[in-house]
């Protein structure tokens, strides 16, 4: 090979490293922008100021999470500046998440946030025990409000229920078993964690909203705003 073409070949290689960097956002993981999207799905990451901004404090908590693509599934369905989430931060360690998937990245930011300082703090004050993984029962789903002809807020992945929590200790703690059917301790947990969940999501909906929410808490951001019940 000529001199010529070896200083070429280098500065094309450094370019291929410096381009690649560039798809690594702090806390999250290194396959997130390689990920192959879904079918139907767009196959870039959101780009504008504002998502890249909440995917960098994100990752500023210590959050394990991965990009996802940006996917529109029509009939006001969208899977917009995502991120799956792996691990939660706390204040002695780290959280496992079970059955979420896609989460709008400000919803996954008020969830890590209210897990850490509501929910495990509150575990340990109330049931002696922190927690060790958050079971929730999904998060994205195409979906109107039920009863309603109105797009539910999982349609564009910014709301979250949540099941359960599992301490470190062994004890798994219900929405709906423990919600009236629990200890006095275990009750004022689930009552506590609720109101600290209605100071970071705009609508918070539990047992006392209805039937439909007898076992699990409904955690929604972007909606009306001001409704905890």
């Amino acid at each position: 090979m000529h001199k010529g073409e070896m200083v070429r070949a280098f500065a094309i290689g450094i370019s291929v490293l410096a381009l690649a960097g560039c798809q690594i956002l702090p806390g999250s993981d290194r396959s997130g922008s390689d990920r192959s999207p879904a079918s139907g799905a767009g196959n870039t990451i959101s780009n504008n100021p504002e998502a890249r901004q909440c995917l960098a404090d994100l990752g500023a908590t210590g959050a394990g999470f991965t990009p996802l693509p940006d996917r529109h599934a029509g009939r006001g369905c969208s899977l917009i500046n995502t991120v799956e989430l792996s691990r939660l931060p706390g204040d002695r360690g780290a959280f496992t998440v079970s059955n979420l998937g896609p989460v709008a990245c400000p919803t996954a930011t008020a969830f890590t946030a209210w897990v850490r300082y509501g929910v495990d703090r509150a575990a340990r004050a109330y049931l002696g025990s922190p927690i060790v993984r958050v079971e929730t029962m999904g998060s994205y789903a195409c979906r109107n409000v039920a009863g309603s002809g109105r797009r539910s807020a999982h349609a564009t992945a910014e709301a979250i229920d949540i099941g359960a929590f599992h301490l470190a200790d062994g004890r798994r703690i219900s929405v709906l078993n423990d919600w009236d059917g629990g200890t006095s301790a275990e009750r004022k947990f689930l009552r506590v964690i609720q109101r600290s969940a209605c100071k970071r999501f705009e609508t918070v909906l539990g047992p006392e909203y209805n039937a439909a929410h007898r076992d699990h808490f409904h955690l929604e951001r972007g909606g009306d705003g001001g409704f905890c019940r």
